[in-house]
Parts: C-alpha cells; sequence; structure tokens
C-alpha cells in the first residue's frame, strides 16, 4: 500500500505538499478520480479522491477516516547523535517502525557530534512512518545540551532510565511501571560522563543496562525502543 501524508486539511478536502504530489503524479501515475489513503501524523487515516494534481499540488476530496489506535503510553529516547549521522538515521528508521512518540538529541561531555540537519532527519522518519503504515508521527526535536534536557524534565512522573556502560552498572532492565510513560537517555559513543551519571540519578533516573553485550549508541536506541514496548504489554 502507498501511503502519503499531509497535515493540510481544510473540511472535507486535504492538499498534499510538493514532495507528496511529486512522488504521486510523476512516480505513481496517479489521476484524477483515483483512490489514496494518506495520514495527517496525529493518528488520522484518511480515504480520498484525487480531485485535482499536478507536480507541485494534488487535491483531495475526503472520503472516510478514522483514528488509529497506537500504544497507550508515550516512549521518549533521549540520544546523543553519532560521529557517522548514517548510524543515527538508521535509528530513528527502525525505532519509528518499533513505534516511537519522541526523540531528543542529546549533547553530551564526550559527544562526538554538534551539529544535526533537523530536516533532513524529520525526512527520515516521515518515511519510516508511511512505510510501517503507522498515523503517528514521532516528533524530533533539536539537539540540547544534557544538562538543559535534565533539568526540564525533572519533575516529570515517568518512568525514567540512564543507560550506560560500566562494571558498576549490573543493572538489566527487565521492568517498569506498566502503562506508564518511559524516558531513555542514550549517551554517545565514549558513553556519558561520570557526572552526567550522577545528575541522572539525583533527580530520579534509574541506572540501567541492556543487557550483557557493549552495544553501540544506535543499537542501544533501537534495544531499548523495543524493551519498552514488550515490558508494558
Amino acid at each position: 500500500m502507498q501511503l502519503f501524508f499531509t497535515d493540510n486539511i481544510q473540511g472535507k478536502r486535504a492538499i498534499l505538499g510538493e514532495e507528496e504530489s511529486r512522488h504521486c503524479a510523476k512516480v505513481l501515475r496517479k489521476k484524477m478520480g483515483d483512490i489514496i489513503s494518506f495520514i495527517d501524523g496525529k493518528g488520522h487515516w484518511y480515504k480520498a479522491e484525487i480531485t485535482d494534481l499536478n507536480k507541485k499540488e494534488t487535491w483531495l476530496k475526503i472520503l472516510e477516516y478514522h483514528k488509529k489506535n497506537k500504544w497507550d503510553f508515550h516512549l521518549h529516547i533521549a540520544i546523543a547523535p553519532t560521529k557517522n549521522i548514517s548510524r543515527t538515521e538508521w535509528f530513528l528508521e527502525k525505532c519509528t517502525e518499533i513505534g516511537i512518540d519522541e526523540i531528543t538529541f542529546l549533547d553530551c561531555y564526550h559527544s562526538e557530534r554538534k551539529k544535526i540537519r533537523l530536516d533532513r532527519l524529520e525526512k527520515i522518519v516521515l518515511s519510516a512512518t508511511k512505510q510501517s503504515l503507522k498515523a503517528h508521527l514521532p516528533q524530533l526535536n533539536p539537539l540540547v545540551p544534557f544538562q538543559d534536557f535534565i533539568s526540564s524534565i525533572a519533575n516529570q512522573p515517568i518512568n525514567k532510565y540512564i543507560c550506560w556502560v560500566d562494571e558498576r552498572n549490573q543493572h538489566f532492565l527487565d521492568q517498569a511501571e506498566s502503562k506508564k510513560d518511559i524516558l531513555f537517555l542514550i549517551g554517545p559513543e565514549g558513553d556519558f560522563s561520570r557526572k552526567e551519571v550522577e545528575i541522572a540519578q539525583q533527580i530520579g533516573f534509574q541506572s540501567v543496562g541492556l543487557g550483557e553485550s557493549r552495544l553501540r549508541t544506535e543499537t542501544a536506541g533501537i534495544v531499548a525502543c523495543h524493551l519498552a514496548h514488550v515490558l508494558q504489554h
């Protein structure tokens, strides 16, 4: 199934943007009268008829729509982007396929990447959302200093975990308070600094490992995402 995206919805009408319209008209050779499906990224799935199209805009008449249910907790992963950005892109793609609500990029003490192109990463997330036939588009947040992010969520009543590698960190994630929102912190290639771990622990983050193997940053993020769904079902 080919799925499109737009949040430009006006009553019973909707308009696909330029990129989606180009794919619809030029690549898929859709024409007036054809029926397509699209999402708005907020959980709604639509069936619509093409009433006009070109390479810049596609006008749609909405025929029906429904709310598509998702998991009943909010999953947020705050992760340091990898030096090789393709690894971060892979993480985004796979976590979107598994199911995630929000991703924040962290600038940590050992971070090797201090800049990201959020617009490119948003396109990857959108593509993965459509490919996996999801109606909810994950929220991507800009790169933020570790300390600033920690301070912003200090008082949130959620399951909070900081995942790091150390012989003293022998607690593996094997349980989480059911149906409660979850936040994971995943560090850079050089891991979190000792000070960062201590700061997180002071405001209620539980220090956990993700298994006996030492994982790459992007792999740790994907494992955490999968574990959250397993533990909440």
